[in-house]
Parts: C-alpha cells; sequence; structure tokens
C-alpha cells in the first residue's frame, strides 16, 4: 500500500542548485495521493477541539477545506493584501529576499474561537508565524498547526514554539 510520500515528487535543484522541491501538485492530482494527504491530516486532529479552519493563500485552501468539511466547520481564508473584499487586518513578514503581507477579513475570527491552521509546507515558519499574529489579534486561540510537509532543516518548528505543531510527511534536509 503507498504512503503520501510516495506522490510527492522530488525535483532536484530547483528553484536553485542544492535544493530539492518537494512538489504536492503530483499528491493532489491522483485520487488516491489526495485521499493519503487529506486522511493524514485529519488523523492528526482526531483530538483536537476545535471550531474553525484557517488556511493561508494558496495550498492552505487545497487541504484546509476538505479538513473543515469532513470535521463541520468553517473555513476562514488568509489572502495575499488587497484580495478580501470587507474590511481586513493585515500582517507583514520576512521573505527570503524582501517582505510579504497577508490579511484577514476583521470579522472572520471570534473572541475565544478554537483554531486549526492548515498548510501544505513548514519551510522557515514565517508565513504561519504572520497567520498566528492575526488570529490572535482578532482572539481567536491557535489550538494546532498541521502541515502535509516539514522542512525540518529549515527549521520553521522554531519560529513556531509555545503552539502545537504536526506534520504528515518530515524531510530532513532543506
Amino acid at each position: 500500500m503507498k504512503k503520501v510520500e510516495d506522490y510527492v515528487r522530488s525535483i532536484p535543484d530547483f528553484p536553485e542548485e542544492g535544493i530539492i522541491f518537494r512538489d504536492i501538485t503530483s499528491v493532489i492530482q491522483d485520487p488516491q495521493g489526495l485521499k493519503l494527504a487529506i486522511d493524514g491530516i485529519l488523523d492528526l486532529l482526531k483530538d483536537v477541539d476545535f471550531d474553525v479552519v484557517v488556511g493561508p493563500e494558496s495550498r492552505g485552501f487545497i487541504f484546509g477545506v476538505p479538513v473543515a468539511y469532513t470535521k463541520g466547520t468553517g473555513f476562514v481564508p488568509v489572502r495575499k493584501k488587497g484580495k478580501l473584499p470587507c474590511e481586513t487586518i493585515s500582517e507583514k513578514y520576512a521573505l527570503e529576499y524582501g517582505t510579504a503581507e497577508i490579511e484577514i477579513h476583521k470579522d472572520a475570527i471570534q473572541p475565544g474561537q478554537k483554531v486549526v491552521i492548515v498548510d501544505d509546507l513548514i519551510a522557515t515558519g514565517g508565513t504561519t508565524k504572520a497567520v498566528i499574529n492575526l488570529i490572535e489579534r482578532l482572539g481567536g486561540e491557535v489550538v494546532k498547526v498541521v502541515f502535509l510537509m516539514e522542512l525540518e532543516g529549515l527549521k520553521g518548528r522554531e519560529a513556531l514554539k509555545g503552539y502545537n505543531v504536526d506534520s504528515v510527511i518530515k524531510y530532513p534536509g532543506k
């Protein structure tokens, strides 16, 4: 029987030499790969009590929506600046070269709501920390953060110290 990691395509030297790009498109285009990925994330959440799933653009949508649907909760998107139509709050964060900014609707998280963040990948943890900051500014409580894949060599968990972080697949390198 195949495991979800069997569906991940590894592309050497992309986007630059020495990097192995872990491609999830090969996971989600295959019905069994997609099922294994979603089931793996759901398994990591089986004992977690939460009210809503938050997913950052865009791959957090792919994995977060089926989790919310299956668990009977709502889904809240976090998007790049300027993409949400109602009143928002925003958070800037550092990228390898420069900065980025994400937003969430101001009324998307209610004070005291228990929130799970779902995304495809944790690398340095910068995007996820920015998402956590948005949720907490709105009064939400992040009870768990789940990723399909983790690049352990980039030490993203260090940026998320104090939070319950888990991954379906862990790669030791970058």
